[in-house]
């Protein structure tokens, strides 16, 4: 079983899991927001009459759709509620978290070392990651957008689901045949659940599709799903169990705050002694909260200095040491 590694970075948890030297696996966790295994007495602020239905709100402000709540709970009542789903960005609007009513004793929500270590994974968290290809997952879930020999994937949020365009120069059927591995690639890479459409080239021959059908049931064999036959207009649906963002959300939703904290990531990478100097777009100073800031003086053992430049684009920030 490969080994998933944990960077614990500053208000950022980064998994990954390396096989044959490369990213196979990617998961990325924003401590402080309400997540799926959060056990809490939170506030019922509204419910429709006669309906199990209802809007929760939590202890750090969030709120959270519930289901099953008992007969008698009315608004203003606390009640005791596990959170099965965290909030999910997507483009023009945020799926609430999803909860529902538990006798369990309150409890945090796991880390996401310990949630792997709970679906049975072999997980060890380092200081920093032994391979240098994390920036170029988070550039893949920045752009949306993911290369391959003969094509190209554009992956993008939706309101509905999440869709896979895929798009090239090679004949339909040889393209969508190539399509097929770095799907897969990305589904693991990108952290994917819940509804995924791909949009395959149109394949006019019954055989073709069929084909395709059979290559990606092989590629996906080992991440548990549903998924449609390929239609005549060359459209496929996936369904998986969703449980919390995947890394395309995350960024999609927040893009200053995700590279903000890249770039934090990478000024506690500087090895050379002084004074850090961070230099970025002001919106990703305005993203950086005071106790992140705090905290990288802390683990760095230094002073920081600001430099801004609206020149720079979000994720362009760096961070290099001044002599003092």
């Amino acid at each position: 079983m490969a080994e998933w590694l944990i960077e614990e970075g500053i208000a950022e948890h980064r998994a990954i899991r390396i096989e044959n030297g490369e990213i196979s696996a990617a998961r990325l966790d924003w401590p402080g927001q309400i997540a799926a295994g959060l056990v809490e007495d939170a506030v019922l602020v509204s419910r429709s009459t006669g309906s199990s239905r209802g809007t929760l709100r939590f202890a750090n402000g969030e709120e959270a759709l519930v289901n099953g709540l008992p007969r008698e709970a009315s608004e203003g009542a606390a009640i005791r509620a596990v959170v099965t789903r965290a909030a999910i960005a997507e483009t023009g609007r945020l799926k609430r978290a999803q909860a529902r009513p538990s006798t369990d004793a309150p409890r945090a929500a796991p880390a996401l070392a310990q949630r792997l270590r709970d679906e049975g994974n072999v997980v060890r968290v380092v200081r920093r990651f032994p391979e240098s290809g994390w920036e170029d997952v988070f550039a893949d879930a920045w752009n949306g957008e993911t290369h391959f020999a003969g094509g190209s994937l554009t992956i993008s949020p939706t309101p509905a689901m999440t869709l896979i365009d895929i798009d090239g120069a090679l004949p339909s059927r040889t393209l969508a045949l190539a399509a097929v591995p770095e799907i897969a690639a990305a589904l693991a890479r990108l952290d994917l659940a819940g509804s995924i459409g791909i949009d395959f080239p149109t394949l006019q021959d019954k055989a073709d599709r069929r084909a395709i059908d059979e290559a990606l049931a092989a590629a996906l064999s080992g991440w548990p799903h549903e998924r449609t036959a390929m239609n005549g207009f060359g459209f496929v649906q996936l369904v998986a169990r969703l449980e919390h963002p995947s890394l395309l959300h995350r960024i999609a939703r927040n893009r200053s705050g995700a590279a903000a904290r890249l770039l934090l990531r990478r000024a506690e990478s500087v090895a050379d002694p002084g004074i850090l100097l961070l230099t970025a777009n002001p919106a990703i100073k305005a993203a950086i909260r005071p106790a992140w800031e705090q905290e990288l003086a802390r683990r760095t053992g230094r002073t920081i200095r600001w430099e801004t430049d609206s020149t720079l684009a979000l994720d362009s920030g760096f961070a290099q040491a001044l002599a003092s």
